[in-house]
C-alpha cells in the first residue's frame, strides 16, 4: 500500500465560516438599510470580547432595532446568512458583571465578564467551541475591529480618516483616497524528518515568553519581494538552523492577533543536525516522536513528559491551525 504525504483532516477553527460577504452587499446602502429591521448585531467590547450563551455555540446577538431606526455610523456590515444580515457595533456588559475563570488558550484560565447567563468571550480562547457561523462572524468583527483601530489617519498625508462601505474602507477626508483592511501574510511550517513518507518525529520549539511545556510548529512573517516556500525555508534556518526541503502547501486560517493570515506548510528535514535556536527567540527547539505528540493530544492539555521525562509538552490551543496541522501529522499513516 503506498502512503500518502499527511494532509489537514479539517478545516482550521477560524478559517470555518458560512456567511455571505461578498462586495456587492456591503456597496448597497439602500439594501442594507431596508433589512437593517430584520438584522442582527454582535457586541465586540474593549478587549474584543463577544457575548455567547453559557453552554451554547452561537452568538448572543442582538436586534438591530436596538441600536436605532438605521445602522450608526459605527456600525459594521459582516455578512449574509439564511436571509438575516449580520452586523457588529461596539458594546460593553451591562452593569456590574460577575466576573468567572473560562479555559482559555494553551489551557491557561482566562477571566470573563457573565451578566444574565452570557459569558463574553474571547475569539482566541472560544473560537473552537462556536458553531461554523458563529465562528466566521466573530472573526471577522475582530479583524475590522482592529484595522479600524489602526486606520484613523491616512497614509498619504496624516490627515484623519473615516469610514465608509459600511466598515470595508476608510476615506481619507483632505484627499480622498481610500484604504482597506490590511492582513500581514505569515507563514507556520510542520517540519517532521526524513524517515518513510511522513517521518516519525516532529521539529519543535519554545519561544522564551512562553509558559513552561508549551511547544509549537515554527512561524515566521513573509518579507516584501519572498515567495511563500521562500519564507519557510528561511525562517527556520534562522530560527532553529534547520535546512528544509520538500516544502508542500496544506491550508489557511485568519489570525486577527493582530492581522495575520497563517499559511500552513509541511517541509522535512534531517533530524540527525543540531539545531541552533536564535537567540532571544527561540528558547529550545527539539525533535519529538509520534507517539509522544499523541500522547499530549490523548492528555487534553494536561502536560505530558517528553523525551524521557526531561521535559513537559503542552501543545498549541484548539483555535490554532497549528494544532490542526499537528493532529493531522501525529494521526497520518506511517511508512
Amino acid at each position: 500500500m503506498t502512503v500518502a504525504p499527511f494532509t489537514l483532516g479539517r478545516l482550521p477553527t477560524l478559517s470555518r465560516s458560512t456567511v455571505d460577504r461578498q462586495e456587492t452587499l456591503r456597496t448597497n446602502p439602500e439594501r442594507l438599510r431596508a433589512r437593517w429591521p430584520d438584522a442582527q448585531v454582535m457586541l465586540l467590547d474593549k478587549q474584543l470580547r463577544t457575548p455567547v450563551r453559557e453552554g451554547e455555540a452561537v452568538l448572543a446577538t442582538r436586534k438591530a432595532l436596538m441600536f436605532g431606526e438605521e445602522p450608526p455610523a459605527d456600525a459594521v456590515f459582516l455578512g449574509e446568512w439564511q436571509g438575516v444580515d449580520y452586523w457588529s457595533l461596539p458594546g460593553e456588559p451591562d452593569g456590574e458583571p460577575e466576573i468567572v475563570e473560562v479555559p482559555g488558550s494553551w489551557g491557561v484560565p482566562e477571566e470573563a465578564p457573565r451578566v444574565d447567563g452570557e459569558l463574553w468571550v474571547t475569539l482566541r480562547a472560544h473560537g473552537d467551541q462556536l458553531d461554523d457561523t458563529a465562528a466566521g462572524l466573530f472573526t471577522t468583527a475582530q479583524a475590522l475591529r482592529v484595522w479600524h483601530r489602526q486606520a484613523r489617519f491616512c497614509v498619504r498625508d496624516g490627515s484623519p480618516t473615516h469610514l465608509v462601505q459600511f466598515g470595508w474602507a476608510s476615506k481619507c477626508e483632505a484627499c480622498g483616497r481610500e484604504e482597506y483592511p490590511r492582513t500581514d501574510p505569515a507563514i507556520i511550517c510542520l517540519v517532521h524528518n526524513e524517515e518513510g513518507v511522513n517521518g516519525e518525529h516532529v521539529l519543535l520549539a519554545r519561544q522564551p515568553v512562553w509558559p513552561p511545556g508549551r511547544y509549537s510548529v515554527l512561524a515566521g512573517f513573509v518579507e516584501a519581494g519572498e515567495s511563500l516556500e521562500g519564507c519557510c525555508v528561511r525562517e527556520i534556518r534562522e530560527e532553529v538552523g534547520a535546512d528544509v526541503h520538500d516544502v508542500r502547501y496544506l491550508g489557511s486560517q485568519p489570525w486577527p492577533f493582530p492581522r495575520s493570515i497563517m499559511l500552513g506548510f509541511a517541509a522535512k528535514a534531517d533530524a540527525s543536525r543540531p539545531l541552533v535556536p536564535a537567540d532571544g527567540e527561540i528558547e529550545a527547539a527539539l525533535w519529538v516522536p509520534r507517539a509522544e505528540v499523541r500522547a499530549a493530544f490523548e492528555a487534553k492539555g494536561r502536560p505530558v513528559p517528553i523525551l524521557g521525562g526531561a521535559s513537559e509538552l503542552i501543545l498549541p490551543g484548539n483555535s490554532s491551525i497549528a494544532r490542526v496541522m499537528l493532529e493531522a501529522w501525529a494521526y497520518a499513516e506511517r511508512g
